[in-house]
């Protein structure tokens, strides 16, 4: 396993990044913010924040020699180890830095790596996000990282004068070829369970990270799956059969998305995401009480894109309205209304009367407005029971709330 942060007392550490000309001041802010909610859910604790406004990354060391040293001096001063950087550094700048701060140095795919590895319940998981950490660690060994495992020995395995890391590769990359002959026997027997669930509809759950997936599944299907307000609370697939007006269907809780998720992440997790290919309608969950929820909802649509399941039927749910707070602005103000001074309801007009996709407004805490957003749901599976069960009635009426035959 890659070394992250694992300390049992919270870690203080300082963040990165970097401000290019295509980016406002605003969303650097935004994503500074994610970060630091990624720090703190992997359990560390942010005490600055350093920005500078380049052109590019500099592609030796991320920050320019005057701000890195500035970095440098805080650093020292204040007894802090660790720094987080905004974006994937490429193996060249990882080493660069860590010469130049002499600590530990992260950037974000490697944060997201480590609490995903903590997050990892089952088998399955713990599978996928190892085989994640290997792949992103082999173009990063460096003489340092040396006896991951006992060196192999028997005849030809070593020849004279071999390098360590040279070992360390090897035994990488046979890591990687384990994993993945693990995950497709894991995935083979997935697919016979998925397979085995019959022509029941399939409602897949999709949103960015943290949105209030896992309450609305317990909610819907009376169960308890995790559920936290930490990013990647969730990372197992979870289906439960679901009953809305005695008609049955599968529900599954995916993993969430995020900003630059790992692209070492996506192919690992594309058995769990599956279940987002197999489904019949998707759910797309957006925490409206976000400032920045337009910007979550891109996201997720260029990954469902990534996964070619844009298309597929999508109930629109803005959910934490009961969060929503906004700046109302006093009439006297002639300039222009800003994201933060429009109400729920300027939001609902703009998306409701603008989107082809269906939208309704909740909370799945309080079950604000869930009258409407079950008959959404219900009329979209109606739909497609009748399609493909178009001589079974009694499908419409064999079950009860909780999704038991009678």
């Amino acid at each position: 396993m890659i070394e992250g942060i694992n300390n049992e007392d919270l870690q203080r550490v300082v963040l990165v990044s970097v401000k290019t000309p295509e980016v406002t001041e605003a969303q650097v802010e935004e994503y500074l913010d994610e970060l630091a909610f990624l720090a703190e859910t992997a359990g560390a604790q942010p005490v600055r924040r350093f920005v500078q406004k380049l052109a590019m990354p500099d592609p030796k060391t991320f920050l320019g020699k005057g701000k890195l040293q500035e970095v440098v001096d805080f650093m020292k001063v204040h007894e802090v180890d660790t720094i987080i950087f905004d974006d994937e550094l490429s193996p060249s700048q990882l080493r660069n830095l860590e010469r130049e701060l002499k600590c530990l140095v992260l950037d974000r795919t490697n944060l997201i790596l480590d609490i995903f590895a903590r997050r990892a319940r089952t088998a399955h998981a713990k599978t996928q996000v190892e085989l994640a950490q290997y792949q992103y660690l082999l173009p990063r060994l460096t003489r340092m990282w040396t006896h991951l495992e006992r060196q192999r020995g028997g005849i030809g395995m070593r020849g004279p004068g071999e390098k360590e890391i040279e070992t360390d590769r090897r035994i990488i990359r046979d890591m990687i070829a384990r994993l993945k002959k693990d995950l497709e026997k894991i995935d083979r027997q997935m697919t016979t369970q998925r397979q085995n669930r019959g022509k029941m509809v399939r409602v897949a759950l999709v949103g960015y990270t943290n949105v209030g997936k896992s309450t609305l599944m317990n909610v819907l299907s009376k169960s308890e799956v995790f559920a936290e307000n930490k990013l990647f609370a969730t990372l197992d697939t979870t289906v439960r059969k679901v009953v809305v007006d005695n008609i049955p269907f599968l529900l599954a809780d995916t993993v969430g998305f995020i900003r630059k998720l790992p692209h070492h992440l996506v192919e690992s997790f594309k058995s769990t995401l599956d279940e987002v290919r197999e489904a019949d309608i998707l759910l797309h969950i957006v925490d409206v009480s976000h400032p920045g929820f337009e910007q979550q909802i891109e996201t997720v649509n260029q990954t469902l894109k990534e996964l070619g399941q844009a298309e597929k039927p999508t109930i629109l749910v803005f959910n934490k309205v009961d969060a929503f707070t906004y700046v109302k602005k006093d009439e006297d103000d002639l300039t222009p209304k800003e994201r933060k001074n429009f109400s729920l309801d300027d939001i609902k007009h703009t998306w409701i009367g603008n989107q082809e996709e269906k939208c309704v407004f909740i909370s799945a805490l309080n079950k604000v407005n869930f009258v409407e957003f079950k008959q959404l749901v219900y009329d979209d599976v109606k739909e497609i029971h009748k399609q493909r069960f178009p001589f079974n009635d009694y499908l419409y009426s064999n079950y009860n709330e909780d999704g038991d035959e009678v």
